[in-house]
């Protein structure tokens, strides 16, 4: 009698049902469940659990978002009491059990945000008594069954974000108490039944984003009830029926985008007097956007952008005056049409509510409202692709929440207002293409959030902003095609998120910064036609690098043969330069349409594609052991010489005539410097300077530049590589040694050249050292 007065004897069944269902999560997710045990004998106790009051069954199951697993239980259709089971917003796999259908009582079934696939389980439609049905977010397939028809008391149906197919069946009609009918996002198609003109209660009509087609649906024109229709991302096409504002009298969301709509606006669409959204962007509509909008006073939303609206001509903007009205609005956007004529000083008589604001890719004309900083919130403005004139108002610097700013390509001159700095939310900057001239304002490092910054393709000069360096957030910086001056920034290491760097045709200058390197997600390098000279820097770390282009500056060295193996390299443009020596031949450089190289003179080897000359080959070992006696001779030779030279003051003796002398220069010592230089290079690498090797910029001395230090023996006189005295490993220290006396010598400028008695005391000092030595062993 105890038990039966606690409850205990007609609910064993719903026990061992509740004890299955959880025999099946995962018992790593089961600890929510703790309660559902024999030590907690009362099940309507049992978290998640209500009964009913009369007998005591389970009535009532919510589960939701209690992150559980595993797969829903058969057994979950022996709760034949239940009104109510909620297990959405958890991560149950598997199918939908077919027992579900046994639930002879359930009223509400939300399965929504789980990971349930297969299709709708047929045996589900003899649950009669459904009001709510929600299954969104799931992996479920098939169709959607005719038998959907026979749940006639469905108030509320969601099957968004599913995997189904096919078309809708005309039985959807049946279902005449439905308010709110959720299918967006599936793989649906075909027209919409005109059965549907009967769901005179619906409220909520989502059908965006599947692969509906045919004009709009006619039968909608009968649900004057409805206030959210969305079709957004569709097939459909045809024109809007003119009084399209009259039939529909209480919508308040109509999202129409993404479809091929075509003809104009109806002007009776302005008469939805609880109008908040409207967009019917990137559709075929043509005609002009209806000044009547301003009647809509609750109107939040506007975007009409990519349709052909408009005839670029002036009235086009009228409507800005009108929307004026519309306290209320918070996103306009009419980009992508054929609006033209002046911008209204209107613009900035908007709603402060404003948010978004875009007219881009217009030919809209005039001048930005010097009063634009009026829009106390505004975070986005759109006006680049039109034909502005002037100057960028410096009221912007009012706008405190503003996070993009975009005026590229129209006729905007002036200098780039310093109150920018003062929008520490900047995120986006994109002045590029217009004729702004003076310097980069150096505020912008205020803009510690910016990660776009488009200034290139003006009149800009001066420096680079030491400042613009302390904006760590910056992805993207472009500068290109202006009159910067001045060197790369040294730290410019510290942008480690720039992914994109184009300082392109400026008239920087200047070594590469090492700190570079440093930039390591970089993606694309544009540093071509500057002035930038010396090595490239060590930028072996950007191995995520895609394009990179340096061409057109004065940069020398070798080519670093890393970059070979920049695995994701589609472009590398090294050309026209003073880069030497060889020509890696693997990687990348492999690819003649990746990598170009032309333009660099004392380039040798590489493919054949790169057309350069051959490289030197190698001596073998036995040669680079030997130095001749001759050269030993050669050295006492050119030491006397010299010094004779020295001693005596001749001027002008030697045949190779110093650049200065072609200039009109008078004979000095220092042009016998140069022609002794040329004189020592000669005889050590067996070349004249009149060798058909040479030519243009290739001269004996670029020739000899070039192998220096790493490549010495391949350029020595083969003629005196053997048959003379050993001296083993030292033989390309001293052939370092030696020419590089002869390059000092033939130092272009007459004052870098060495001094008569330098020259003769490197060449003693050489003798000394390597020759004299052996003279005594041998003794």
């Amino acid at each position: 009698m105890l038990l039966e007065a606690y409850g205990f004897t007609d609910h064993e069944t719903d026990r061992q049902a509740l004890l299955e269902f959880k025999s099946q999560v995962p018992e790593d997710k089961r600890v929510v469940l703790s309660s559902w045990n024999h030590s907690f004998p009362y099940l309507c106790n049992w978290k998640g659990v209500t009964c009913g009051r009369k007998h005591k069954r389970v009535t009532r199951l919510d589960l939701g978002g209690l992150q559980l697993g595993g797969v829903i239980s058969p057994s979950i259709g022996n709760l034949s009491f239940l009104i109510s089971l909620n297990l959405s917003n958890n991560s149950f796999g598997g199918t939908i059990p077919q027992e579900i259908g046994n639930l002879f009582r359930i009223e509400h079934l939300d399965m929504s945000f789980n990971l349930l696939r297969g299709g709708i389980p047929a045996s589900l439609y003899n649950c009669s008594r459904l009001l709510d049905l929600v299954f969104s977010s799931n992996h479920l397939g098939g169709g959607v069954s005719s038998e959907l028809g026979l749940l006639t008391k469905l108030v509320i149906l969601y099957l968004d974000s599913n995997k189904l197919k096919g078309t809708l069946p005309p039985s959807l009609g049946n279902l005449t108490s439905l308010r709110e009918l959720g299918l967006e996002k599936n793989n649906l198609k075909g027209e919409i039944p005109g059965d549907i003109a009967r769901l005179t209660q619906m409220e909520y009509l989502e059908l965006t984003m599947n692969n509906f087609s045919g004009v709009f649906p006619p039968a909608i024109y009968n649900l004057s009830s409805l206030e959210y229709l969305s079709m957004f991302g569709n097939g459909f096409s045809g024109n809007l029926r003119p009084h399209f504002g009259n039939f529909l009298p209480n919508l308040q969301y109509l999202l129409m985008g993404e479809n091929y709509f075509t003809g104009a606006i109806p002007t009776t669409l302005p008469n939805i007097s609880n109008l908040q959204m409207f967009g019917i962007e990137y559709n075929n509509m043509i005609g002009s956007i209806p000044s009547s909008f301003g009647k809509v006073r609750n109107l939040q939303l506007l975007t009409v952008l990519g349709n052909s609206l408009g005839s670029h001509s002036v009235g086009d903007l009228e409507f800005l005056d009108a929307l004026t009205n519309c306290t209320k609005l918070k996103e306009l956007d009419v980009g992508d049409n054929r609006l033209g004529g002046y911008l209204p000083t209107s613009l900035a008589n908007m709603s402060t509510n404003l948010i978004y604001l875009s007219l881009e890719v217009n030919l809209i004309s005039g001048s930005i409202p010097l009063d634009i900083g009026n829009l106390i919130h505004l975070q986005t403005l759109g006006l680049g692709v039109n034909m502005l004139t002037g100057a960028l108002p410096t009221s912007l610097g009012k706008l405190s929440e503003f996070g993009v700013l975009d005026v590229a390509l129209n006729k905007l001159t002036g200098e780039i207002p310093s109150s920018i700095g003062n929008i520490t939310l900047l995120e986006k900057l994109n002045l590029f293409n217009n004729s702004f001239h003076g310097i980069v304002p150096p505020s912008l490092g205020n803009c510690s959030h910016l990660l776009h910054l488009y200034i290139g393709s003006n009149k800009l000069s001066g420096t680079i902003p030491q400042e613009i360096m302390e904006i760590r957030s910056l992805i993207i910086l472009s500068m290109a095609n202006n009159s910067l001056t001045g060197s790369l920034p040294q730290d410019i290491g510290q942008l480690q998120n720039l992914i994109g760097l184009d300082v392109a045709h400026n008239k920087l200058s200047g070594k590469l910064p090492h700190d570079l390197g440093k930039c390591l997600s970089m993606k694309e390098l544009y540093l071509q036609g500057n002035m930038f000279d010396g090595n490239i820097p060590d930028i072996s770390g950007l191995v995520g690098v895609k394009k990179v282009d340096i061409s057109n500056n004065n940069l020398s060295g070798s080519i670093p043969g890393y970059l070979a193996n920049f695995s994701l390299l589609e472009y590398l443009n090294l050309s026209i330069n003073n880069f030497q020596g060889r020509v890696p031949t693997e990687g990348k450089f492999q690819n003649s349409t990746i990598v170009l190289v032309f333009g660099n003179n004392d380039l040798c080897g590489g493919i054949r594609e790169f057309q350069l000359k051959p490289c030197l080959a190698q001596g073998s070992p036995v040669e680079k052991k030997h130095f001749s006696q001759l050269k030993k001779v050669a050295i006492g030779v050119s030491e006397s010489y010299f010094n004779h030279l020295s001693s005596a003051g001749v001027r002008g003796t030697i045949g190779y005539a110093a650049p200065e002398y072609g200039m009109g220069g008078q004979p000095s010592i220092h042009g016998d410097v140069y022609s002794f230089g040329v004189l020592i290079l000669e005889m050590f690498t067996g070349k004249r300077p009149t060798n058909e090797l040479f030519g243009g910029n290739f001269t004996l001395h670029s020739y000899t530049k070039s192998a220096f230090l790493e490549r010495v023996l391949d350029i020595a006189d083969k003629s005196i590589l053997h048959n003379g005295l050993r001296v083993g490993f030292r033989i390309a220290e001293c052939l370092t040694l030696v020419l590089e006396v002869g390059l000092r010598c033939c130092e272009e400028s007459p004052t870098n050249r060495l001094a008569t008695s330098e020259v003769a005391k490197e060449l003693i000092s050489i003798r000394e050292r390597f020759f004299k030595t052996r003279r005594t062993a041998r003794r």
